[in-house]
């Protein structure tokens, strides 16, 4: 896993808005990582399990963090966090649920479900940049996460 400015962010979104909100919010809060963006489900696990068009894990590398919207098309962002808890290669990912939604029901499950943390997306863009460089300095920045490895080869 990469570290610090190095580290890989993955953001599982499927509104083009937010995706472009939180990555001007990034280079807002001086977060210069490199940033990729999954509108689904489904693409998410394709993306961590180096299948399809994200097979080449040179271009397309494993995160070191994971932001997770819970409201997706298909497959959802509960679903896809299942899937990475099961799933031994991926399992040490750091993944913070990062969503519109504050109700018990998700926020539980979510937990439940493994996540390092629960984050109500902010109303306001200004309340961005702060929030995003909290989380770069706490999750890539200061923490070390597990190994998590998954070839091309391995899928």
């Amino acid at each position: 896993m990469g570290r610090g400015e190095q580290a890989v962010i993955l953001l599982v979104e499927d509104s083009a808005a937010d995706a472009q909100q939180l990555r001007g919010a990034l280079g807002a809060a001086g977060v210069r990582n490199p940033f990729f963006v999954v509108r689904s489900g489904e693409e998410a696990m394709e993306y961590l399990e180096a299948n399809g068009r994200y097979a080449q894990r040179a271009e397309f590398p494993l995160p070191d963090l994971i932001l997770l919207d819970l409201d997706l098309p298909g497959v959802s962002g509960l679903r896809v966090l299942q899937r990475i808890r099961n799933d031994p290669w991926l399992s040490g990912l750091r993944v913070i649920v990062l969503t519109n939604s504050d109700g018990f029901h998700d926020i539980n499950a979510a937990y439940e479900l493994g996540a390092n943390a629960f984050i109500v997306k902010p109303k306001r863009f200004e309340d961005y940049p702060r929030l995003l460089r909290t989380l770069a300095v706490m999750w890539l920045y200061q923490t070390r996460g597990p190994k998590a490895e998954r070839s091309a080869k391995a899928c």
